[in-house]
């Protein structure tokens, strides 16, 4: 029987946290529609600007707490902000409906606000990240000019532990409150992408979005845990399943501990067969955590962070010192380097795109990079510069087409051409490899193969063209499965057509991070993993524990069953005779209904 108290989301920064809920109905304050005398214009042309400069300052007062407690980059997302509060075009629009009609400034804010607003509603999904910017901003100087100031929280500082719940989640909530109150976060909107969740995931704060109907289901008060790995979200847990909750949480924590102490270990299975664990790196506070971890270099190292949130692209000189502290970080290991993964809802707040009724099948990734070199070309000298000095190499996002990887060669070997004649440290070229995540690139992988280096294969966006299911869309998470008989098939056609031409096949996609899953990889004959940070411990633990024979065994299995729940009761049934399931699997931490009262109203935990 389903339990209605359960919701799933996305489980976007992993931890479990237990608190009652504060359900933000963030939204603009009445306005009433007021007028002033001519006398008055100018008063109320002054009020709209002091208004903005006091937010102005307000947002710089938020970056400035981010850059101490998260980093530069992290600090970056609240660049776009405070452009657009400052957008001259809007205010000036304001400004005329001030002059021209007598307005008084929130009146004429909130007429533009909502004009704006259906503007950026109809522009398709790319724009919904920037919505919610738009949004905390917009709220932000109405309350000002309503003398109700610029505070956003609604009155949670009144709650000594919280767990908030929104429709969608803007960057500054996840700064506004002391870390020791805000446990947890849950958004109906929003993807592991969002600005919300970078900071979320950078903060160590527990974090689902995605989860429909949060909203309607949950009032504040209610007490909820929240499971960011698996992202599950109980409400009203019972006593025994809170001490459940907590048991699994401090199973977690007692295993991370007895891992850690051997990430030094070869990932070697019990019968001799080594794999090379490598980390998906997305922000920089990962790079220590994978090298801590015993990462041998970076199988997947995205550069989206260089631009989400942020007014302008980064410069060469940008991606140059970044690059080059990755590669450092790292020694003599290898340090893929995903380029632009630019599109879909990944643009940068100052870039010009066209509007899509579906972006996610539209100009992006290399399509974008390809068609506007004036972007591509920086990025390309500064991973040129980088590989002077460490083992760099460049992996191409979206490939679909022979000619896209032929084009990038061309475009390296100019740019290592004039690096050269400019007398600057730099590289004569870089290792070009393909990240295979679309049918098309499976079905020519004997081609890519020709002209590629090496083959990563990508499992999040493969398995959401291959099976036509959106992964960012809550209504479909059953359905998102990367264990489906057609991904395993289409695993093994990448892994011989790299074979064949004698280049290496990793997986970098979250597959990899799963203990069941990343057991199927090894079985199908994968010797390269890359995976998040915080499960490398985990996986070589997996490798240590499974013989070779055995996962081949169990993959081979996997290709004569018809169903994905077929597939993961094979991998379950195998994984489970050589280590506890109940130490790995995320759904233990929220178990069936029981029997028990109901925990106290005021506590509150978290744990990572």
């Amino acid at each position: 029987m389903t339990d209605d108290r359960v919701l799933r989301g996305i489980g976007v920064s992993p931890g479990i946290a237990y608190a009652p809920a504060v359900v933000l109905r963030w939204r603009f304050p009445d306005v009433p529609d007021r007028t002033v005398a001519e006398a008055e214009v100018e008063a109320e042309l002054g009020r709209l600007r002091e208004a903005v400069a006091a937010v102005v300052q307000s947002l710089n007062r938020l970056r400035e707490g981010v850059l101490e407690s998260a980093g530069y980059e992290e600090s970056q997302i609240f660049e776009a902000q405070i452009l657009m509060v400052q957008d001259p075009d809007f205010l000036s629009g304001v400004e005329q409906l001030i002059r021209k009609n007598n307005l008084s400034a929130e009146t004429a804010y909130e007429f533009k606000a909502l004009e704006l607003r259906a503007a950026f509603g109809s522009a398709g999904p790319r724009m919904r990240e920037r919505l919610a910017d738009l949004l905390a901003i917009q709220i932000r100087v109405l309350r000002n000019l309503m003398g109700e100031g610029d505070e956003e929280l609604f009155g949670l500082r009144d709650h000594r532990h919280v767990i908030v719940v929104a429709h969608e989640l803007y960057p500054g909530l996840t700064v506004q409150l002391d870390r020791d109150q805000l446990l947890g976060l849950i958004s109906e909107e929003g993807t592991r992408t969002s600005h919300a969740a970078i900071l979320a995931h950078s903060l160590g704060i527990p974090c689902v979005m995605g989860a429909a109907g949060v909203i309607d289901r949950i009032e504040s008060g209610t007490m909820v845990l929240l499971d960011g790995t698996s992202g599950r979200v109980l409400i009203e847990p019972t006593v025994a399943e809170l001490e459940a909750a907590q048991v699994t949480a401090a199973r977690r924590h007692k295993l991370e501990m007895e891992l850690e102490a051997k990430t030094l270990e070869p990932a070697t299975t019990p019968d001799g067969v080594t794999l090379t664990l490598m980390g998906n790196v997305d922000l920089p506070d990962e790079i220590e955590m994978a090298v801590r971890h015993g990462a041998l270099g970076v199988g997947l190292l995205r550069t989206e962070f260089l631009v989400t949130g942020r007014a302008h692209l980064p410069t060469e000189e940008e991606q140059y010192q970044y690059f080059r502290r990755v590669g450092a970080s790292f020694g003599g290991h290898p340090v893929i380097v995903r380029t632009y993964d630019l599109g879909g809802d990944k643009f940068p707040a100052a870039f010009s795109a066209p509007s899509e009724a579906n972006p996610f099948l539209g100009w992006r990734s290399i399509r974008v990079c390809l068609d506007r070199p004036e972007i591509f070309r920086p990025q390309l000298r500064a991973l040129l510069r980088t590989a002077a000095d460490h083992s760099i190499q460049v992996m191409l996002p979206l490939v679909t087409r022979v000619d896209e990887v032929v084009q990038t060669r061309e475009m390296i070997a100019e740019e290592a051409e004039q690096l050269a004649r400019a007398g600057i440290r730099a590289a004569s070229s870089v290792p070009v490899g393909v990240m295979i995540e679309t049918p098309a690139a499976v079905i020519i992988a004997d081609r890519l193969a020709m002209v590629s280096a090496f083959f990563s294969i990508g499992t999040n966006d493969l398995t959401q063209y291959t099976l036509a299911v959106d992964r960012g869309n809550a209504h479909l998470a059953s359905r998102f499965t990367p264990h489906d008989p057609a991904i395993i098939r289409m695993l093994g056609d990448v892994l011989a057509a790299g074979d064949h031409q004698g280049i290496p096949v990793s997986v970098c996609g979250e597959m990899a991070s799963e203990p069941q899953f990343a057991m199927l990889l090894l079985g199908l004959g994968f010797k390269v993993l890359s995976v998040a940070p915080p499960a490398l411990p985990l996986i070589k633990w997996l490798v240590r524990s499974v013989p070779a024979a055995v996962a081949r065994d169990a993959a081979v299995a996997t290709l004569h069953a018809d169903t994905p729940d077929e597939v993961g009761e094979i991998l379950r049934a195998t994984l489970g005779r050589f280590i506890d399931l109940r130490l790995i699997d995320p759904e233990s931490t929220m178990p069936s209904r029981s029997s028990g009262g109901f925990p106290r109203a005021d506590g509150g935990h978290s744990a990572r």
